[in-house]
């Protein structure tokens, strides 16, 4: 693969998830702060039966304790949005609003959790519980990170499976074009860096069965933890970053590896 030092890279996305495993937001700008996450990004999560999360001892946990797309991929058809100032969840199905819940109130959590509760039913171990801390993010792996995926990489895949690949099911923060297919993966160590934010790449991601859900149906229509071993002999697209300096990011940005 290529180092592609020389390459641009355009931030053609900036994208959140608050809720994890619902839907997603994208952001024209964001401010990042070193050693955190897109504000907001997986902030909240809905546990799935027995409540193991203590918000007053926030640990990392396994994405298996919570509602989750990689098996319940009826989350997809779920359309939300979030406000920041005040907190408030909203979600949709097939266009029509069904609930709502400003989600530091008991209140609002219970409206957000009756709705769950019977839009879920099958797939629920118990009551759902929406659970938050201050400044923890329910991402996938421990360390608070931003995921990154490569557009060509993208078009890569969409040549070699015959159709198109909706980017959305990579469930990344930022989404960059420029470099060649697949050079990313040996990212892992550079530094991309944009005027004086810089972000360190530490870890590929690993595919799960995840990607395989349409995020605009919620429908499992492909197999792409599959396909990519049967490819390329391993489970690997995008990379986790750390961000190592803060600063103002803006979609159209463009940042210089190294």
């Amino acid at each position: 693969m290529a180092d592609n030092k020389q390459d641009p890279i355009e931030l053609t996305k900036i994208i959140r998830y608050p809720i994890k495993g619902l839907s997603p937001e994208t952001l024209r700008s964001v401010e990042l702060a070193a050693g955190a996450t897109l504000p907001y990004d997986r902030a909240y999560a809905i546990e799935n039966g027995k409540s193991r999360f203590d918000p007053a001892n926030p640990k990392y946990l396994p994405k298996i304790n919570f509602l989750m797309l990689m098996r319940h991929e009826r989350m997809a058809k779920l359309k939300t949005s979030f406000d920041d100032r005040s907190r408030e969840l909203t979600i949709e199905l097939d266009g029509k609003q069904v609930s709502s819940g400003v989600l530091y109130t008991s209140e609002g959590r219970r409206a957000i959790e009756d709705f769950v509760t019977d839009y879920m039913t099958k797939e629920l171990n118990g009551s759902p519980k929406i659970v938050h801390a201050r400044d923890h993010s329910f991402s996938d792996v421990s360390s608070k990170c931003l995921h990154v995926i490569n557009l060509n990489s993208v078009r890569q895949l969409e040549k070699l499976f015959g159709h198109a690949v909706d980017p959305l099911r990579f469930r990344a923060n930022l989404i960059v074009d420029g470099p060649d297919a697949f050079s990313e993966l040996d990212w892992v160590g550079k530094t991309l860096s944009c005027d004086e934010i810089m972000l360190k790449i530490f870890k590929r991601t690993q595919r799960c069965p995840a990607t395989n859900v349409n995020p605009q149906n919620g429908v499992r229509d492909m197999t792409i933890p599959d396909l990519l071993f049967e490819h390329f002999g391993h489970h690997d697209f995008g990379v986790y970053a750390r961000v190592e300096s803060g600063g103002a990011l803006i979609k159209g940005a463009k940042f210089h590896l190294s």
